[in-house]
């Protein structure tokens, strides 16, 4: 967001409210941000900002709609979970613009947020249709004993600003299905599609206080969303910076639930018998195409086997010279920039780092000519894997490149990360492929492609989270599990 001066009825999406308790409002205090599109940097937005006043007032309203949202009859909630994704559909190409503009995507990527929200609504609604308690039997044969699940309570939510409506659907759809209420803090970077959703329930009148929506400052909206003692869960999407501090504030006034995805340092291991179009292929479209390498499961360390080394650098800068770059639907682009200034300049000192500890430029390593965020697609080529720069996920476009003669050699260098998100093997040895996948210290392996769905859990170790997104095994989260026993 940036202070600019000027007039809203001259900004693309024009001004945008928050949204407590049913209504959209202004800011107590009025206050207001600008956002900007990365493709050039200009205002597109007004957003307003909430006060403290406003995120308490936020609080309470979800914790009453949460007595009147978490008792509805399951088909009731869901059909209102139906109204909003068929009312999202409807808006389709309204909410991919937006997206396109807040985050500079391409058009073609956009399409990846729209539907993963609409796939979470009604994924979430189904599984709860199935979601059934059970009896634990009684070793004396004195009770019976059931097992049944119930609402949480309030969820608050802080996303990510990399896929502003994925992000918003991995936290909407389970909590809406559960029978909870969700205030959800947009990303200063991103926030219009998540605002836009907004006015969207407000148009059907979704129930008050069940999904709230502010923007606005850590003082103000972070740190009082922690702190309160409504909120039963705490989850986002981010850094794992930010997640300790999330756990730090919420920790002093309550004990909480977290599911928190933190990011990573995805290695890619080719090995010299591995599929070398896929591997390409595959590294390519995560790293330079559309959402221009800013995605926490993308390829940050690439291993590659001595053998066809070569031949994969050659192929991998080649794509990299020719990826075509833009935003929207205008010229088809490959790839958009990246999301503001602040990115910009985060990729901008990742390289010079990697520079100055040896690594080699082999394409890109520099910031586009023009006023817009556009880094070019980038290649470096690196021999030390203990290079400290390699502890850092990359959320660019930028590939590191290094070359490994063995099994064990390489297994060491991609388990020496703190992160353990996502991770990658290509190679045509089914055995060696499933040791690897045991060894390696991640949440998610990915075997000679890759793969992502709403049913699959997205997991991570280490540092990389708490808990999950996605599958059914995400909605635990969102549920009280009870026991009743009952003497016989």
């Amino acid at each position: 967001m940036q202070a600019i001066v000027k007039e809203a009825k001259e900004l693309k999406f024009g001004k945008k409210k928050l949204y407590i308790n049913g209504e959209l409002v202004d800011g107590a205090n009025n206050d207001i941000a600008y956002a900007t599109c990365p493709h050039d940097n200009e205002p597109i937005a007004q957003v307003a900002q909430a006060t403290l006043e406003d995120t308490e007032r936020a609080l309470e309203a979800a914790e009453a709609g949460f007595k009147i949202w978490s008792k509805l009859p399951l088909e009731e909630r869901l059909a209102w979970i139906d109204k909003l994704r068929n009312k999202l559909l409807e808006n389709s190409d309204l909410l991919r613009t937006a997206v396109s503009f807040e985050m500079g995507k391409t058009w073609e990527a956009t399409a990846e947020d729209i539907g993963s929200i609409t796939d979470s609504l009604k994924f979430y609604a189904d599984e709860m249709r199935v979601k059934e308690g059970f009896s634990i039997e009684d070793r004396a044969g004195t009770h019976t004993h059931r097992m049944v699940y119930q609402p949480l309570g309030v969820v608050t939510a802080f996303l990510a600003w990399n896929f502003p409506l994925l992000n918003l659907g991995f936290k909407l759809g389970p909590a809406l299905a559960a029978g909870c209420c969700i205030v959800i803090k947009a990303s200063e970077s991103s926030s219009i599609s998540s605002l836009i959703i907004a006015e969207l329930a407000h148009e059907i009148n979704f129930p008050k206080g069940v999904i709230t929506v502010l923007c606005g400052n850590r003082k103000n909206v972070g740190v009082p969303l922690c702190e309160s003692t409504i909120p039963r869960l705490v989850t986002m999407i981010g850094s794992t910076f930010t997640a300790q501090k999330l756990i730090e504030q919420s920790v002093k006034t309550s004990i909480k639930r977290y599911s928190m995805e933190c990011g990573g340092n995805a290695p890619f291991i080719l090995f010299n018998d591995g599929n070398m179009e896929d591997a390409v292929g595959i590294t390519t479209a995560i790293k330079f195409g559309g959402n221009a390498g800013q995605v926490c499961v993308a390829p940050n360390r690439l291993f590659i086997q001595e053998g066809v080394y070569n031949e994969f650098v050659e192929k991998l800068v080649a794509n990299a010279n020719n990826t075509k770059l833009g935003h929207g639907k205008e010229n088809t682009p490959d790839m958009g920039p990246v999301a503001n200034l602040s990115q910009l300049k985060s990729v901008e000192n990742f390289v010079a780092d990697c520079v100055a500890q040896g690594g080699d430029i082999l394409a890109g390593g520099k910031k586009v000519e023009g006023k817009g965020c556009y880094y070019a697609p980038t290649v470096i080529a690196m021999d030390n894997p203990k290079a400290p720069i390699l502890q850092h996920e990359v959320f660019g476009p930028v590939c590191v490149v290094l070359k490994f003669k063995t099994k064990e050699e390489v297994m060491a260098y991609a388990n020496d990360s703190d992160a353990g998100l996502a991770s990658y093997v290509f190679t045509a040895n089914d055995v060696l492929a499933d040791e690897i996948a045991m060894e390696l210290e991640f949440g998610e392996v990915q075997q000679n492609g890759v793969k992502y769905d709403i049913n699959l859990p997205h997991l991570g170790v280490k540092n990389s989270g708490i808990s999950m997104d996605c599958s059914k095994y995400a909605l635990d989260d969102y549920l009280i599990l009870k026991r009743i026993s009952k003497k016989i």
